[in-house]
């Protein structure tokens, strides 16, 4: 592997890579949740943490099904804040308290909600979603952004594909597609009907319940294909329940090009101890924060991105509970964030963050490791593509591939007064809240065509992670520190190539070096997050962290510091890839 040093960026080289276009990355969040559903925090109390964490836009993406509370977590059968029960639908009970079903809360309160925080924050963008519990499949974030001002598509939407909702009460209602061959609202969720009230229990076998998901993913790329509405699917912690492979996110982007663009890599949870979903799930759990599909060089992304896919990674916070109650998460924008390229003189702000977050010009980030990043490929002449996008080369010509990145000289939102405890074992002494970026690699693959289907004995044995995605993925060249940067933070580096084969190429980047116990391998990969765990943070003494928090930080609970510590040890950043095709 070959290793090359960054070099310092001069202001002209600054200036001469910026975007031709409009706009700028802003960082944002696709998944959240608040009292609606199984949040801890009201609504308007998450919508001023996006902010006060400075995200530029967010989703409110939470669950699908029924919930039997509000947004700000009174029962919608009290009488005493509700003198008419306002509950449509099936009748449905939870904890001795009737549910309201998520199409009416999701069409008749948090839009409503969503309008005022958006009149609260004007210069910043929400956008109404929900996480859709996909027949066959575990979480996915959804988002609708329907042009006629409504969240009528989104309740449509709920009520048709959640695998929670058993609601029978708008079956033979006329569809928003109606106009374009869809017929009358009819459940097509994963299970089997007509069925009693409230007890459709009889679940279609797995693979007939994906035949579901599929037709819902065709519905979203219905609404986009007849200007309706735009909308994005992205399924969420897509390792945890063994769920999805390698063929469903293929099946999904056939069926809904425009809409299954990508997947949370970098899930949320950061401070549930193995960050993110337990060593249960596929891989073992995390790696460096990032659950093995994305983590792992060659893996299920590369195999994607190996058919020419334009399947994006993106990153989550996906909370619920913060840590400093005792929870497994970070607020939105506290610890992950996705950097979208947005044009900011769009005349719909909020399709502007649509078509941001669809055209893969796009990175994110853990513990603000970076904050700018500039990745593009350039031909002969003026000819260039940032992220995202396919830069056209004869064969033979050269290719230029320029990356200039900020690490930024002030510090993150670690709450801890203390060094790294991961590098402190290699005799790095490194404030937590001042991560210093090591070195970033640069990650290519030939393009091929379609990767190996599943092999199915892998998934009865739960080894799908030994699958050979048949690709030829690999780190080629490392770009280390190796003397720090100018006053402003900033470092480039340039790699030259001459173009004989269609290729991608991606970035990570970390604060870690290689080999260091229990956090990278000697190839600079990332380890298991729960051999860190188990080996370094399980055993801190939660009273001596305490002690070590910064001055005006306030906490419930010091339940979670240890998982806090872990998390600020470990920081990556990914980027999404540049294609490189060779053209005659």
């Amino acid at each position: 592997m070959k290793k090359t040093a960054l070099l310092i960026a001069g202001a002209a080289a600054l200036a001469t890579a910026a975007p031709a276009l409009a706009g700028e990355y802003l960082p944002g969040d696709f998944h959240q949740h608040t009292l609606y559903t199984d949040g801890s925090h009201k609504f308007f109390d998450s919508m001023a943490a996006n902010n006060h964490f400075g995200l530029h836009w967010w989703a409110n993406s939470e669950h699908g099904g029924k919930r039997n509370r509000d947004g700000n977590g009174n029962y919608w059968d009290d009488p005493t804040v509700y003198p008419v029960n306002p509950i449509l639908g099936d009748y449905n009970e939870s904890s001795g308290h009737q549910n309201m079903w998520r199409w009416q809360g999701l069409r008749d309160y948090v839009f409503p909600d969503i309008l005022k925080a958006r009149a609260l924050y004007p210069d910043k963008v929400i956008i109404s979603g929900f996480e859709w519990n996909p027949p066959g499949h575990e979480h996915t974030s959804t988002a609708i952004h329907q042009y006629d001002g409504t969240a009528t598509a989104i309740s449509e939407f709920e009520f048709r594909f959640d695998r929670g909702d058993d609601d029978n009460s708008r079956n033979g209602e006329p569809s928003l597609l109606a106009n374009y061959g869809w017929g009358p609202l009819a459940k097509t969720n994963g299970y089997i009907y007509p069925c009693g009230m409230n007890d459709c229990r009889e679940s279609k076998d797995r693979e007939s319940a994906k035949l579901d998901a599929i037709e819902a993913v065709r519905f979203m790329q219905a609404l986009v294909g007849n200007g309706i509405a735009d909308a994005w699917v992205v399924p969420a912690h897509v390792e945890r329940a063994h769920a999805y492979f390698i063929e469903d996110f293929r099946n999904w982007m056939d069926a809904g090009p425009e809409v299954a663009i990508g997947f949370e890599g970098a899930p949320g949870h950061q401070t549930s101890g193995d960050r993110g979903f337990s060593r249960t799930s596929l891989g073992g759990g995390t790696y460096g924060g990032t659950g093995f599909y994305a983590a792992t060089i060659g893996g299920l992304w590369d195999g994607l991105l190996a058919e020419g896919r334009q399947f994006y990674k993106f990153a989550s916070s996906d909370d619920h509970r913060n840590w400093r109650q005792g929870g497994s998460d970070f607020a939105p924008g506290e610890y992950q964030r996705n950097y979208t390229y947005i044009d900011t003189d769009a005349a719909d702000p909020i399709q502007a963050v649509f078509d941001g977050v669809k055209s893969g010009n796009s990175w994110n980030v853990q513990g603000d490791l970076i904050d700018e990043l500039e990745f593009t490929a350039h031909g002969q002449g003026k000819t260039k593509a940032m992220m995202g996008e396919t830069l056209e080369v004869k064969a033979g010509n050269m290719v230029t591939l320029k990356i200039k990145v900020r690490d930024p000289n002030t510090p993150n939102n670690c709450p801890l007064d203390m060094d790294n405890p991961s590098l402190a074992q290699i005799g790095i002494y490194q404030p937590l809240n001042m991560p210093v970026l090591d070195h970033i690699d640069l990650i290519a693959g030939t393009i091929t065509g379609n990767a190996p289907m599943t092999d199915l004995s892998d998934v009865a044995n739960r080894s799908y992670e030994n699958t050979d995605y048949g690709t030829d993925t690999a780190v080629v060249t490392t770009f280390e520190r190796r003397g720090g940067a100018d006053k402003d933070g900033y470092m480039t580096y340039v790699y030259k190539f001459r173009a004989d084969k269609d290729m991608f190429f991606r970035l990570r980047g970390t604060n870690l070096p290689a080999n260091v116990p229990f956090e990278t391998d000697a190839e600079g990969n990332p380890l298991a997050d729960s051999l860190a765990h188990d080996n370094i943070y399980a055993s801190m003494d939660p009273a001596v962290l305490e002690a070590r928090l910064l001055e005006g930080v306030e906490i419930d609970t010091n339940s979670k510091l240890a998982e806090v510590a872990e998390a600020y040890a470990d920081l990556w950043f990914y980027s999404n890839p540049i294609f490189v095709k060779v053209v005659e």
